[in-house]
């Protein structure tokens, strides 16, 4: 069979791997299907730590729905593990099924797990890599930042008009995005916060909306995301704040190393507010390196979702650390240079001065339009299938 012939097997098992996100968390998740005679007949994804991977989910499905294994494809979504963790390599379980062929999307980066096509071929089977590669890339792109570096991994979420503005000119933003794209936001919160990830606004955001930073609705059970606050300024602790009020123990201001130090600081962590310091970078700029380290390190945030302003999520965008963008455009235009862009802060002269991103995917939701965009790298210049 063609390599193309399997994206269609791939993308379902994509489809599978994204029932585990979140829950898979500190592992990447993966999706697996089993193909005979060009249908699938058993599925399976990776549901949580500590439990089967998506390809010995898969085959415990197989079992239960009867269907033989031996001689069937294997398409998975990321390259089988090929070692003894807290469950047994999934290589030694594909072989005991007897697959007569596997399809991967992606290699893994991860040096202590890595070398299962290798050892699968090895033992004389049939490994097809690269199918849909970019997009399997992107499903675990969460897992190979927590790998790959010592920060979190850092989603962008902003909402706009047609023609880029995020709020009128006198301010008002509520609502630019639909009723379903604001659901979907609460359902993102919830997926941050069962990680033990944060939500991270500018202190602008955090004045003039007073916001919650919490997920509702149908998804405020649960662990909430930690409320983190970039800024210049300190609040009073007895200034009328949501975030004060309600979440203090909850809630992290991001402030220089003065402030960290002030009398302010100390009186907000009376009320169970952490205040961490922030030191700028070699330009004089918030090191937004650091702080992600910091949140890494010491609040242990394997997730940061921005949900900030024009100017928090330029630097985001400029200091190279936003992995994912989210962008709910509306169907409206304000058509109107006064009212707040979308980003601000660069003067480019020239097109080669432009920050390029590439989109990832592209929907229709809820009247809105969904766009995700990531880092403007292809996967060849990344990582290669073994």
């Amino acid at each position: 069979m063609p390599e193309q012939e399997y994206t269609p097997f791939m993308r379902q098992a994509i489809v599978l791997a994204e029932l585990g996100r979140w829950s898979a968390w500190p592992n990447p998740t993966v999706g697996a299907v089993l193909v005979r005679d060009n249908r699938i007949v058993a599925s399976g994804f990776h549901r949580a730590a500590g439990e089967d991977h998506a390809e010995v989910a898969c085959f415990k499905d197989a079992a239960a729905r009867n269907q033989d294994t031996v001689g069937a494809t294997l398409v998975v979504t990321l390259e089988p593990c090929n070692h003894q963790g807290r469950t047994p390599p999934c290589t030694q379980a594909i072989l005991d099924a007897g697959i007569g062929r596997v399809v991967m999307g992606a290699a893994d980066s991860n040096p202590l797990a890595a070398g299962g096509a290798a050892r699968l071929r090895a033992a004389g089977l049939d490994v097809v890599g690269g199918v849909c590669e970019q997009e399997c890339l992107d499903l675990v792109a969460d897992f190979f930042v927590w790998q790959n570096t010592d920060r979190p991994y850092v989603i962008l979420k902003m909402a706009a008009t047609l023609d880029g503005r995020i709020a009128t000119r006198s301010g008002q933003s509520q609502w630019i995005s639909s009723d379903a794209s604001r659901e979907e936001v609460q359902k993102l919160r919830a997926g941050i916060g069962r990680c033990g990830g944060a939500v991270l606004i500018g202190g602008g955001t955090f004045r003039n909306d007073n916001p919650q930073l919490t997920a509702r609705g149908q998804y405020a059970e649960g662990q909430q995301p930690l409320a983190c606050v970039l800024t210049s300024r300190l609040p009073l602790p007895g200034d009328d704040f949501y975030l004060l009020k309600e979440r203090a123990q909850q809630t992290v201001f991001l402030v220089s190393p003065a402030l960290a130090a002030s009398p302010a600081a100390l009186e907000l962590s009376r009320l169970g507010v952490r205040v961490l310091p922030l030191g700028p970078d070699s330009r004089g700029y918030p090191d937004f390196s650091g702080m992600l380290r910091m949140l890494r390190s010491e609040l242990r945030c394997p997730y940061v979702l921005c949900e900030g302003g024009a100017q928090i999520g330029m630097a985001l965008l400029e200091a190279g650390v936003v992995d994912e963008f989210r962008l709910h455009l509306a169907p409206m235009i304000f058509g109107d240079n006064q009212a707040r862009p979308l980003f601000t802060g660069r003067s480019p002269l020239s097109l080669d001065e432009a920050l390029s991103l590439r989109v990832s995917r592209a929907h229709e939701y809820g009247g809105d339009i969904h766009i995700c965009l990531r880092p403007a790298v292809v996967a060849s210049q990344r990582y290669t299938v073994a």
